[in-house]
């Protein structure tokens, strides 16, 4: 009988503190969402001990969920982490403390956290501690994982992420009416992928046009439905839209310019939507830099843009968008109409900084899934 692959090992509970992390992609904001586990006893006979995942509203995090679960099994273990526990003291004394104080022998962590009160202060801690400290394994899926955490933090704003629903011939509409793309398995799944975001942004041209309620709608998932976002220079939304009337139960945020009325924004907002203003272009649109900055200001990690063509057109003109998801269906529009992916996106897409990382199907319908490369 061979010896137990250490290498093998490691990876595969890596792989599952990476699925925790990403159970609550899109609930941890404005903390990144980590996955931890806990594993104790020797090689081959190693055995789970806890796991743990950030919860809610970022808080507690990953690893103090886990060394709670475990109490003294935690003793001499080994922590596996997606992301570098954090050095620094906030609401609670920093992770890095207390995997110390648990008595954690050794720590496999995914990547280094790029936030400057972290940025390898809690390996070192961790090493300074007498703790085996392993950095880099399956970085790049982690990496992907916290894309928003790492956009947020380096560059001020929420990574970007685009969906687009196309015809087998390329176009998003045309015609009279709504065109119809995906099929309901493929719409489960855009659903699900809602869930792991923190906020849907649309503008106002889609609200006005389709009057979209941008809730996640999958059985017992209600509540994971996130942050709405239109964006609307001239505050254009009616007080009667969905997307406004349900805003008790799941916040609308309408980002206006400076030339929207007061009595459209005193109307929004007794209605149950929060306004709020950010510059706009010398054209009059929403200043899409300013209006992530600002987003990234609210701890905002990852924001999907459903505002079709148009808006994902803008997105990739200003080099905004960091990833993007282009669903083709099996129909065919057979006519002239509005092309899914705009120039601007068709240039980006096609550079050297972006390359396909899955396709696959749902369905009938094709998923690709562009990635902009670190």
């Amino acid at each position: 009988m061979s010896a137990p692959d250490p290498v093998q090992s490691d990876r595969r509970y890596m792989r599952l503190a990476l699925a925790l992390g990403r159970r609550h992609l899109g609930q941890a904001w404005p903390n990144p969402s980590v996955g931890a586990v806990l594993v104790g006893g020797p090689p081959g006979a190693e055995r789970i001990l806890a796991q743990g995942v950030t919860q809610p509203g970022g808080r507690p995090h990953a690893e103090r969920v886990a060394l709670a679960a475990a109490g003294e099994a935690a003793r001499g273990a080994t922590l596996y982490v997606t992301l570098e526990p954090c050095s620094h003291h906030g609401r609670t004394s920093p992770c890095a403390d207390a995997t110390i104080a648990a008595g954690v022998a050794r720590v496999v962590s995914a990547m280094d956290d790029p936030d400057p009160r972290v940025a390898g202060r809690g390996h070192a801690r961790l090493a300074q501690a007498g703790i085996a400290v392993s950095v880099g394994l399956l970085g790049a899926e982690a990496a992907r994982d916290q894309r928003g955490h790492v956009t947020r933090i380096l560059q001020g704003r929420p990574a970007v992420f685009l969906k687009l629903a196309r015809t087998a011939d390329g176009f998003a509409a045309g015609g009279e009416g709504r065109l119809m793309i995906s099929g309901p398995r493929a719409n489960a799944e855009i659903h699900l992928q809602r869930a792991h975001c923190d906020a849907i942004m649309v503008g106002v041209g889609t609200v006005l046009a389709d009057d979209p309620a941008l809730t996640v709608r999958l059985p017992g998932m209600a509540a994971r439905s996130p942050l709405r976002i239109v964006l609307d220079p001239c505050l254009r939304t009616p007080p009667t839209a969905g997307l406004v009337r349900t805003s008790a139960t799941v916040p609308t945020l309408i980002l206006a310019g400076p030339q929207g009325s007061m009595e459209a924004a005193d109307a929004l907002s007794a209605a149950g939507a929060e306004v709020q203003r950010v510059p706009v272009t010398a054209e009059g649109r929403i200043d899409l830099p300013a209006a992530l900055r600002f987003l990234g200001a609210r701890g905002l990690t990852r924001v999907c843009s459903e505002g079709g063509p148009t808006l994902a057109d803008a997105l990739a003109r200003e080099n905004l968008v960091d990833e993007c998801l282009l669903v083709t269906g099996d129909c065919v529009l057979g006519q002239p109409g509005l092309p899914a992916v705009g120039p601007n996106l068709a240039a980006r897409l096609a550079s050297a900084d972006f390359a396909v990382a899955e396709e696959y199907r749902v369905g009938t319908d094709l998923f690709t899934c562009h990635v902009r490369s670190p």
